[in-house]
């Protein structure tokens, strides 16, 4: 069983830049894909980034440019840096690990997550 524990949300007007944080608990990280997901209210659950064994990226559209992932396998701690946050950015954003590769973008495919942790961005 892998834990995941999210940090470094919080309150952000927009423009503004947050980092999230993700240590995980399982010494085989480095055999882990991982992504982070938001959930607005009342909305789906929706992929954000995510990074591959070998640390290849992938992004959703709506952050492209923006949002960076990156992991350190040494920490096992997978990081989210968030710049030129907008409004429609704010969520609860999760971590979750996926046994496989990379690449991949639906929820259901990621065996573990975080309990998330909440951003705000103020207009």
């Amino acid at each position: 069983q892998m834990q995941l524990v999210e940090s470094g949300g919080g309150l952000v007007q927009a423009g503004g830049s947050l980092r999230l944080s993700c240590a995980t608990s399982k010494g085989t990280f480095s055999r882990y894909a991982m992504g982070w997901f938001r959930q607005a209210p009342g909305k789906e659950r929706e992929f954000s980034a995510g990074i591959s064994r070998f640390a290849t990226t992938y992004y959703a559209d709506s952050v492209k440019g923006r949002f960076t992932i990156t992991r350190d396998n040494a920490e096992n701690t997978v990081f989210l840096q968030m710049n030129s946050l907008k409004p429609e950015d704010t969520a609860v954003y999760y971590c979750a690990a996926d046994g496989s590769f990379g690449g991949r973008r639906d929820p259901r495919d990621y065996e573990y997550w975080g309990r998330g942790t909440q951003v705000v961005v103020s207009s």
